[in-house]
């Protein structure tokens, strides 16, 4: 006989086994919450990288256009002198000729240096809005994992208060049952035990055999829904008519929902204790 003291903790046993499997999920999902962050974080120092490749590779520019421009200058100033000792037209006409490319090529040179500067002062800038981007990151990121960290081992002490209260009912309840109601809760969102009202289970609201109702009524063994795989127990009602009963095929299931190939044969009854 199946007492209404093995309901109420079938009952008590769903609400620890429900948040056992809340806070697992939650503890497994935790580290997801920081994927955007750390996401965000390694495209900034990616981009932080890049940009000093990028001002490097500038700065080097800059030095060789320098020298360059050294050497050209050199070559004019020499030019320049050169005049004083001239002897012939043609000797006048070659170095005027130097003059004048060695100047276009400084006013070139000066140009491109400009603008390398331009482009190394603008990278220096974005480089420390990227080390500050990074540093403030890398602080927020810090700050919500310990947060997480705290919580985790907050649901880790509750798992264990309710591991407790899991090994105290378990001895009073066959492994059989134990088992299955385990993959009931998981498989029906927390809710395992239901009452059956006239010859209705009220999981998912379908309508039992007259002689199944019977039996749940009588209590003699711990029965499953057909319909829906949840335990049931039976529950007076003011209505006896099912013809305003919902009905939920969302909800439907079958006893299929307990089996398990690598641990019951595939003839065993779900209706009875062992």
């Amino acid at each position: 006989m199946v007492t209404a003291e093995i309901f109420d903790k079938l009952r008590e046993l769903q609400d620890i086994l429900a948040r056992k499997n809340q806070l697992d999920s939650e503890i497994s999902e935790a580290p997801q919450l920081l994927v955007k962050q750390e996401e965000l974080l390694a495209q900034y120092k990616t981009n932080y990288i890049k940009k000093n490749t990028d001002d490097e590779a500038i700065r080097q520019t800059i030095g060789a256009l320098k020298a360059e421009l050294f050497e050209t200058e050199q070559k004019r100033e020499n030019a320049e002198k050169g005049m004083d000792s001239i002897t012939s037209q043609r000797e006048y006409d070659a170095l005027d000729r130097e003059i004048q490319e060695a100047s276009k090529k400084e006013a070139e040179l000066r140009k491109e240096i400009l603008k390398n500067e331009a482009n190394h002062k603008r990278l220096d800038e974005e480089i420390k809005n990227e080390e500050a981007l990074i540093k403030q990151q890398e602080q927020e990121l810090d700050e919500r994992k310990a947060v997480i960290e705290k919580e985790i081992a907050e649901k880790k002490n509750e798992l264990a208060e309710l591991a407790e209260g899991e090994q105290r009912i378990a001895p009073d309840l066959d492994s059989d049952t134990l088992f299955k109601f385990d993959r009931i809760i998981k498989n029906k969102q927390g809710i395992g035990i239901v009452p059956v009202q006239g010859n209705v289970c009220m999981g998912c609201h379908m309508i039992l055999s007259a002689q199944f109702a019977i039996e749940v009524r009588e209590g003699k063994n711990i029965m499953y829904c057909p319909y829906c795989s949840r335990i049931l127990y039976y529950q007076e009602s003011d209505q006896d008519s099912t013809e305003d009963m919902i009905f939920d095929d969302m909800d439907m299931g079958s006893l299929a929902d307990l089996d398990d190939s690598s641990d019951y044969d595939e003839g065993e009854s779900d209706n009875s204790e062992d």
